[in-house]
């Protein structure tokens, strides 16, 4: 499947949660690249991830592209019973950056090698944007590229647990990219359309 995506002219190989699946990734790409694969590979995760494994992929991943979700281990652990994620996604990122450093990008704007940071704004700041774009300035590079993603949307259970119940409004956003070019962080230039916002 791999080769046919480079025949069909992908950009690159983009494994989408693969945390659980390393040991059969790597034995794959094994194969895929005795066979000529030869483009970038990507890490899409969501930023939960053991130093172990990240580790078993150093020199393999080109591009990581971790999720940070939640700056506060209460929140966390609210909403997604995970008792440390903040930490634990701390560390999972700075072990990413050291692999690959920051974000390059080829003369057509597509991505090569280095750390995308996607960060997803929450109702009433719940995802901690202020404490993570200040992380990933004094603790990663300033010149971290980071998604700020302004998508969230209640589903199912989200209704009986506010604010998560409510879209995030257009102010929420809108200081969210505001929290991350005063950290001077690299930003997707590419803004939603706002308009299904509160």
């Amino acid at each position: 499947m791999m080769l046919s995506l480079q025949e069909q002219g992908c950009h690159n190989i983009n494994f989408v949660s693969p945390s659980h699946v390393v040991p059969q990734i790597l034995v794959a790409l094994l194969i895929a690249a005795q066979a000529g694969l030869c483009l970038p590979l990507v890490y899409n995760t969501g930023g939960y991830d053991a130093l172990q494994t990240l580790k078993l992929l150093d020199g393999v991943v080109d591009i990581y592209m971790p999720d940070m979700k939640y700056a506060d281990a209460d929140v966390a652990r609210r909403f997604s019973k995970v008792a440390d994620y903040p930490a634990v996604n701390q560390a999972a990122v700075k072990e990413m950056h050291r692999q690959v450093g920051d974000l390059t990008m080829d003369d057509r704007g597509v991505a090569q090698r280095g750390l995308l940071v996607r960060h997803l704004v929450l109702p009433e700041g719940l995802a901690g944007t202020g404490a993570i774009v200040h992380f990933l300035r004094d603790e990663i590079s300033p010149g971290t590229y980071l998604n700020v993603m302004a998508q969230y949307r209640p589903c199912y259970r989200a209704y009986d647990m506010p604010p998560l119940d409510r879209p995030i409004a257009n102010q929420e956003y809108a200081e969210a990219v505001r929290l991350a070019q005063d950290a001077g962080l690299r930003l997707d230039e590419r803004r939603p359309r706002l308009r299904w916002f509160l």
